[in-house]
């Protein structure tokens, strides 16, 4: 109703308590490409699609190493994700030049937090069109946090975000509760399974995903092609035969409804990478 007179200004509230550019930079976001994270005790699984603009052109890197400890996947407007990344892996490494000990992984999220947050009340500066997946592994063991463009951040078990990111979020739901106990290779399983679920219909190979793994003795590191494809190769089969028993009414596979809603957004979306 009061859109159209209060939407020009990151901080001019309106009359129903709302800044609509945060909300244009949250929809940025929804309208990215799918972003996956999932963590156990000891592991954090990140995940990506790969969308590129057209077949002639190579898709743009959605996963950011910004320490051994510490990762970073990306759904919305990539040139923000890049910028937030390099300050992160600054942060990183002025702790580290400091205290000669890694960054807390909560303490990188506050401050990255606060970075975004102040967008939100500069008249000459925009909201980040960019909501970031932080995986990592410090003292208290393995973490993962959302952070979005409004300045909020949440800690996760496991979470999607993105393009058509409802239906991975139905899978996950139903899964979360053996995540903590999981192993890697059962967490990448996951991963891949939820990363699926964003496809519709088309078919999962390791030249339309990224995965990315960090734990305990394992350096933060993405996954070559060659090993996502075979363990593709391996959970497909799985797939198969799990699909078994839920055609006999024991588990009912997620509706894609719900994931549909976000599709009309990747049709409207503007010629920038998302």
């Amino acid at each position: 109703m009061f859109r159209n007179q209060y939407d020009t200004d990151v901080t001019t509230w309106s009359p129903a308590g709302r800044l609509f550019q945060v909300e244009y930079a949250m929809e940025a976001v929804k309208q990215g490409s799918a972003a996956i994270g999932l963590r156990s005790k000891s592991h954090v699984v990140l995940a990506c699609v790969n969308k590129a603009n057209s077949e002639l052109s190579s898709h743009q890197k959605k996963i950011f190493k910004v320490d051994d400890h510490i990762g970073v996947a990306i759904a919305g407007l990539t040139a923000d994700g890049r910028v937030l990344s390099r300050y992160m892996r600054n942060e990183c490494i002025n702790y580290f030049y400091t205290y000669e000990s890694q960054l807390p992984v909560g303490r990188l999220v506050v401050q990255l937090a606060d970075k975004a947050q102040v967008c939100t009340q500069r008249s000459w500066k925009r909201p980040f069109g960019v909501g970031l997946l932080v995986g990592g592994l410090d003292e208290s063991g393995a973490h993962l946090y959302y952070n979005c463009p409004s300045g909020n951040y949440f800690e996760y078990q496991a979470f999607a975000i993105g393009s058509r990111s409802q239906a991975a979020k139905t899978y996950l739901e139903r899964k979360f509760e053996s995540f903590m106990g999981s192993s890697r290779e059962n967490l990448i399983k996951d991963a891949l399974f939820a990363l699926r679920e964003t496809l519709q219909g088309e078919k999962l190979t390791s030249s339309v995903c990224t995965i990315a793994v960090v734990g305990i003795g394992e350096a933060f590191h993405i996954l070559d092609q060659e090993t996502v494809q075979a363990l593709i190769n391996e959970f497909e089969i799985a797939g198969e035969e799990a699909a078994a028993p839920d055609q006999a009414g024991v588990d009912e596979p997620p509706a894609a409804a719900a994931g549909d809603q976000a599709a009309p957004g990747d049709e409207g979306a503007a010629p920038m990478d998302m």
